[in-house]
């Protein structure tokens, strides 16, 4: 298994922990994606977090934090760092402390939408 494989596993079973009881939509190799459940009977269900490979590195992207960036307050600067726009974190190898600060984090998250 390769770094990317390695970072992707890691981040998938991450988010899998978190996501329990939400529907998940996407499930394969490279690509994880995972949803709200729809609030109104006739409403499409929200988008919760995904994660995927990609060329150069493996996007954790958690919407609740584009919704609410106040669930952001407190974040390290070496999380923040690996942020691209307001909802993507992207990562190159596991790095086990900002694994578990982003642990923390998508805890938040899961329970901001639930």
């Amino acid at each position: 298994m390769n770094e990317s494989d390695q970072t992707f596993a890691a981040l998938a079973s991450l988010l899998r922990r978190h996501a329990q009881g939400l529907p998940i939509r996407t499930d394969e190799p490279g690509h994880l994606y995972v949803e709200i459940a729809p609030v109104a009977p006739r409403a499409k269900p929200g988008f919760f977090g995904a994660v995927q490979a990609r060329k150069s590195c493996v996007s954790y992207h958690l919407m609740p934090v584009y919704e609410h960036p106040e669930l952001l307050e407190g974040i390290s600067p070496g999380l923040r760092k690996r942020m691209q726009g307001k909802s993507c974190f992207n990562f190159t190898a596991v790095d086990a402390t900002l694994l578990e600060e982003l642990d923390a984090l998508t805890a938040r998250c899961a329970a901001a939408v639930r």
